[in-house]
């Protein structure tokens, strides 16, 4: 079996598509993207893949991620930033407008936020000057191989290598798995953010957010 790590290519971005849907759910039936984008499964990977090439770079750009293939088959990926150059808000601009170029109407967007309230109410942070990991997903058929390690391992000494001094990961309470692996490179839980209408929508309390001094 060889195993080779690389980073991602605009190419790669249906399977990004799916890591970031698949990241999102975790262990849940669904995860944030089913509620912002309700509907079709593949027209939401179309749209989520469409989101990974935009012009601007975001966390959720391909430019961010590092893909290990299994016999150069893609089998697993995850995304690393910083949040002031690559966060959230800077996905706001290139979101907004793909959707409108797709015909999405101002009242559209204004429904979409309203889908996402119950996980903008956990609170969430993501502080400036940490390397954040993100997006961290293995093919079923991959699973159970310590691919997610190697991959963690190796965006963590990139971090180092880009001088930052601590990393943040996070995952849904319950992911027993998720948690295990993370804890495994080095991760520590520093908070959990808990809320009703959360645990509603998702079936998990909360999100727990871990670091590790690099």
């Amino acid at each position: 079996m060889s195993v080779e790590t690389r980073p991602a290519k605009s190419d790669d971005a249906p399977f990004l598509a799916w890591v970031m849907q698949e990241a999102a759910r975790s262990h849940l039936e669904k995860g944030i993207w089913d509620f912002v984008f309700p509907g079709d499964e593949s027209k939401r990977l179309d749209l989520l893949a469409e989101i990974c090439s935009s012009d601007i770079e975001h966390f959720a750009h391909y430019s961010r991620f590092r893909v290990l293939e299994v016999d150069g088959e893609p089998a697993s990926a995850l995304s690393a930033y910083e949040n002031a150059r690559f966060g959230a808000k800077h996905l706001d601009a290139p979101m907004a407008q793909i959707l409108v170029s797709r015909g999405w109407t101002a009242e559209d967007l204004g429904v979409m936020a309203k889908r996402a309230a119950s996980f903008e109410v956990l609170g969430y942070p993501n502080p400036d000057g940490l390397w954040i990991v993100e997006w961290v997903a293995t093919k079923p058929e991959f699973r159970g191989r310590s691919l997610v390690r190697q991959l963690l391992r190796e965006i963590l000494e990139e971090g180092r290598a880009q001088g930052f001094e601590r990393a943040q990961i996070g995952y849904l309470l319950g992911n027993v798995r998720a948690k295990s692996a993370y804890e495994g490179v080095g991760f520590e839980v520093v908070e959990e953010y808990r809320h009703a209408d959360f645990e509603k929508d998702y079936g998990s309390p909360g999100l727990a957010r871990m670091q590790m001094q690099l």
